[in-house]
C-alpha cells in the first residue's frame, strides 16, 4: 500500500507512519518546511514539503498513492489563536478534501475526535448520537465538527471516506500530557484541578492501528468512536502513584481553581501570554463531560487495544510494551 499521512511529524501522525512502515508500506509524509522532523528519524519516507492548504504540494504528494491519513491538525484548548486554527482544520481539511477528488484518490481516513458530538453531560454515546449542544466550547470544538461536516458531505458526493474519532490520546512521546507527568515524576506536581473529570484514553498506536484497519474492514462513510475505556483524573494519578512511589497530587479546590482562572484569563488576552489555567479549561475540568463507547470499532474493524490502565502504566514503563504493536 502505498500511503500519504498528512501531519506526518505530529504526535498521531509519525507513530502512523512508523506503524505503516514496520507493516511493508510505503509513505509518503507531508510536512512544512518549518517543522520539526526528529520524530521521522530514521524513517524511510518521501517528504514532500508544503502547508497543509497548499493545494499544489497536496497534488504531488497525493499522486500514485493508494490512501491518505489526514491527521494533521492544530490541537489545543486555552488562549489559541482560532483563526489560524480555522485555517489549518476547517480549511486544511476542505483543501485536501478537492486535490483528492481532483486526483481521483481511491481512499481516505480522516482523524476526527469524539469532540465533535459535543458536551454530553456524562452521557455514554455511540457512532448513532446526534450532537445536542447549541453551541461549542472551544475554538478546537467548533473547528473539527465544521471539518467532519466537510468529510460528510465528500463522502455524500461519492468519496470514499472512513472517519475515527479518538478519545483522549496517549503516549510517551504525547506533548500535551508530557509535561504534566514530567512534573509529576520529579515530584513538583503538587496539586492538581478536577479529579472527579473522566477522560477517555487510547494509546497512540492503538488509534493507529484502527486508522490501518479501517482501509480494509469499513465501508466508506463509517465512523468509528476510538477509546478504549475512561478513567477519572483521581483514578489516573492512582496509578501512576503506584508506579512510582510518588504521592497523588492534592486536589485544589474547585472554588480556588475557578476564580484563579477568572483572573489570570483576561490578563493572558490582553497580554498575548497563555497562563496555566484559564475560562475554557476549567470548563473542560469541572462542567463538560463527553463519555463514549467504542464497541463498533471492536466488532467491524476487529481493533482490540490495551486497556487504559496498562497505557498509563507504560508511560511510567517505556520499554514494557515494545514489540507489542
Amino acid at each position: 500500500m502505498r500511503a500519504l499521512v498528512t501531519g506526518a511529524n505530529g504526535f498521531t501522525g509519525s507513530h502512523l507512519v512508523k506503524l505503516l512502515l514496520a507493516r511493508g508500506n510505503s509513505v509518503t509524509a507531508l510536512v512544512r518546511q518549518s517543522s520539526n522532523l526528529s520524530r521521522l528519524a530514521n524513517c524511510d519516507v518521501k517528504f514532500v514539503y508544503g502547508d497543509i492548504t497548499d493545494r499544489a504540494a497536496l497534488t504531488q504528494a497525493m499522486t500514485g498513492v493508494d490512501v491518505v491519513f489526514h491527521t494533521a491538525a492544530y490541537v489545543e484548548l486555552g488562549l489559541v489563536n482560532a483563526a489560524e486554527m480555522e485555517r489549518v482544520n476547517v480549511e486544511g481539511t476542505r483543501a485536501v478534501l478537492e486535490v483528492a477528488q481532483a486526483v481521483n484518490l481511491p481512499k481516505m481516513v480522516y482523524c476526527s475526535t469524539i469532540g465533535i458530538f459535543g458536551d454530553t453531560q456524562g452521557k455514554v454515546i455511540n457512532e448513532t448520537f446526534e450532537r445536542t449542544q447549541a453551541n461549542f466550547s472551544s475554538a478546537y470544538d467548533r473547528t473539527k465538527y465544521e471539518a467532519q461536516q466537510l468529510i460528510n458531505q465528500a463522502v455524500k458526493a461519492g468519496q470514499w471516506i472512513v472517519s475515527v474519532m479518538p478519545s483522549g490520546i496517549f503516549g510517551t512521546d504525547d506533548p500535551h500530557f508530557l509535561p504534566v507527568l514530567s512534573a509529576f515524576r520529579k515530584g513538583k506536581l503538587k496539586v492538581w484541578a478536577g479529579g472527579s473529570r473522566v477522560t477517555g484514553i487510547v494509546h497512540v498506536d492503538d488509534l493507529a492501528e484502527a486508522m490501518i484497519l479501517a482501509i480494509d474492514r469499513a465501508k466508506s462513510g463509517e465512523s468509528y468512536i476510538i477509546s478504549a475505556g475512561d478513567l477519572t483524573t483521581r483514578e489516573m494519578f492512582e496509578i501512576f502513584s503506584q508506579e512510582t512511589g510518588i504521592p497523588a497530587p492534592r486536589e485544589a479546590p474547585e472554588a480556588l481553581v475557578r476564580l484563579v482562572a477568572g483572573i489570570l484569563d483576561p490578563i493572558g488576552r490582553i497580554s498575548g501570554w497563555q497562563p496555566p489555567i484559564d475560562n475554557e479549561r476549567v470548563h473542560y475540568v469541572y462542567d463538560r463531560c463527553v463519555r463514549v463507547d467504542a464497541t463498533k470499532a471492536r466488532q467491524e474493524l476487529g481493533w482490540n487495544p490495551r486497556t487504559p490502565e496498562v497505557t498509563l502504566k507504560s508511560l511510567m514503563n517505556p520499554g514494557s510494551l515494545v514489540g507489542e504493536i
